[in-house]
């Protein structure tokens, strides 16, 4: 199996640019039909959010009378899925002060009878969100930074140690991208919005990411200082790294994973969309770690990407 694994790279190039390219057909089809490429909650867009459930059905219609009826206009409704939700709808609309909130649950209810102990209200400032996408942000870039130059001084015994760390970044960036796709589809398919939770998704997918990469990396480092590996092919370097460390990785991360599709079968509706983000960018970190910045710098060794071949002499 890993004789030839690294000669197979131009297949994990081309599952990865079709993920990603996937999840950025979801954000362009969000961008057209609500105006953002992510469906943002009440936590980045600031306003009222509108959590219910009612006993019986109710038409679209039926819930924007009523809101129409204390002078909201234009509110966002949607149909909420999921193990337990019938008759559940989610509003999203313009600030709306409290008193006021309270008295629109009123009519919804004189309308249909809400289920008791469903019904959420949520209000907050726009700025928070922004000041909060902000700090994670700088966050991801800031450790990316870190992690550039970390790998540059550890790794300053092996030709061309940037290209360890720029490719660790760059795997980095590719489970970001993974899960801002998936995040994009959930989004179209079931509603699903992005929060703070999310946010704190992704900064620990980006630990996750990094931490595994670095894993495969330190092999490769040691094994180019052995002496049975001196003067051999970079590429068999790396298959022999990757044999080493495989197991590894997969069994270590697989220990999370079973414990996120135990929260995902058993947990919660709310937390759902959080454990899911989490468990797909733990899966893309473990992919990517071998089966992409691995790959990456072969490819880069090897003089194989068109920007950054080695100058002639």
């Amino acid at each position: 199996m890993y004789e030839r694994f690294i000669q197979r790279r131009r297949y994990y190039y081309l599952f990865s640019g079709t993920v990603i390219l996937l999840g950025l057909l979801a954000m362009v089809f969000s961008y057209v039909r609500i105006g953002t490429p992510l469906r943002l909650g009440v936590d980045f867009l600031g306003g009222t959010r509108f959590e219910l459930q009612f006993s019986d059905q109710v038409t679209e219609d039926q819930i924007r009378t009523v809101f129409s009826r204390f002078e909201v206009s234009n509110p966002l409704v949607t149909a909420l899925q999921g193990q337990g939700l019938q008759n559940a709808w989610q509003v999203r609309a313009k600030y709306v002060p409290l008193e006021t909130s309270q008295q629109i649950e009123d009519g919804l209810a004189d309308l249909v009878p809400l289920v008791p102990g469903t019904t959420a209200v949520t209000t907050i400032s726009p700025t928070i969100g922004g000041e909060v996408t902000r700090a994670a942000l700088v966050a991801v870039l800031f450790s990316a930074g870190v992690i550039l130059i970390y790998i540059m001084a550890v790794f300053r015994q092996v030709p061309h140690p940037f290209r360890y760390g720029a490719c660790a970044v760059a795997a980095l960036f590719h489970d970001l991208m993974v899960i801002f796709g998936f995040i994009a589809i959930m989004g179209v398919v079931l509603g699903w919005e992005i929060d703070a939770l999310f946010l704190t998704a992704v900064l620990t997918v980006a630990g996750f990411s990094l931490q595994d990469t670095i894993v495969v990396f330190d092999r490769i480092r040691e094994n180019l200082g052995k002496r049975q590996y001196r003067g051999q092919d970079f590429e068999i370097v790396v298959n022999a790294s990757v044999q080493q460390t495989f197991k590894r990785s997969v069994i270590t991360q697989l220990n999370a994973m079973f414990i996120m599709v135990a929260i995902l079968l058993f947990g919660g509706d709310s937390i759902k969309p959080f454990i899911s983000v989490l468990f797909v960018g733990l899966l893309s970190g473990t992919y990517s770690s071998i089966f992409f910045a691995t790959p990456l710098l072969v490819s880069w060794e090897k003089g194989e990407i068109p920007l950054l071949k080695p100058r002639p002499t």
